[in-house]
């Protein structure tokens, strides 16, 4: 059985690559769905896109915590001061008192940045993932198919004694179950496209609206919608004291 297994295997090895090497050179006809390869090739440029964006919100969020980790040492040695030095006491409160307030808008703006993140970072190496997956899949049962129908039209024009009867049977039904594979991926490959461009749009709809309210918020100093913005997207923030570490500590 395993010998027959690893026969198998390597007989289509060696069909798909004669196949891949023939349209290489310019001699065998690949099978080609303008419409669908189009739409793969969107999809693999829009993939790049996003993980770049990715990339630089990661390095935000990055940045953020290096802030807010500087206030709040900042906020603490203002503190500090104001109550060791009596005649600086007030100015030195207030500047502490500021510095305490900016540490926790931007703990809050940090924990949407951070949703966002989370966010993309499923859409981009779950979901387009799980899709390009079945491409790959898709596009090696397009190599099969034509490996299959190449050895099919070769037979068909050679001579039609008993032995080359016998085998260009079975190279009809290899090739037919190739073909109900290819079709079967094609058609899931195309579903899958658009279910994830469905996603997609609804996805980006909400991290993007999601972004842009708590950035605006946090950089015009409204703490008020600041908050607003995590309570509409049902962000949670740990509070003090919880027995898991914030997302903050486990950065």
């Amino acid at each position: 059985e395993k010998f027959d297994i690893v026969k198998k295997w390597g007989i289509n090895t060696y069909k798909c690559t004669k196949q891949l090497l023939s349209e290489r050179f310019g001699r065998g006809s690949r099978t080609v769905d303008l419409e669908l390869e189009t739409q793969i090739e969107l999809l693999r440029e829009t993939k790049r896109k996003y993980e770049s964006v990715l990339q630089l919100a990661r390095a935000l969020t990055a940045h953020l915590y290096s802030l807010v980790q500087t206030q709040h040492a900042l906020g603490d040695a203002f503190a500090d001061l104001s109550q060791k030095s009596p005649e600086l006491q007030e100015e030195f409160g207030y500047n502490a008192e500021t510095q305490k307030l900016l540490c926790k808008n931007g703990e809050t703006l940090l924990g949407a940045v951070n949703f966002f993140v989370s966010s993309i970072n499923t859409l981009v190496n779950k979901t387009m993932e799980d899709t390009l997956m079945t491409v790959k899949q898709y596009e090696t049962a397009g190599l099969e198919y034509d490996a299959y129908r190449t050895d099919l039209e070769e037979l068909s024009m050679g001579p039609r004694d008993a032995g080359a009867v016998s085998r260009l049977d079975a190279a009809q039904s290899q090739f037919q179950s190739h073909k109900d594979k290819y079709e079967k991926l094609r058609a899931d490959v195309a579903i899958k496209l658009k279910f994830l461009e469905e996603n997609k749009i609804k996805v980006m709809h909400k991290q993007l609206l999601l972004f842009h309210n708590a950035i605006s918020a946090y950089f015009a100093g409204n703490q008020q919608q600041l908050e607003q913005t995590l309570k509409q997207f049902n962000i949670k923030l740990k509070t003090p004291g919880a027995e898991k570490p914030s997302w903050l500590e486990e950065q």
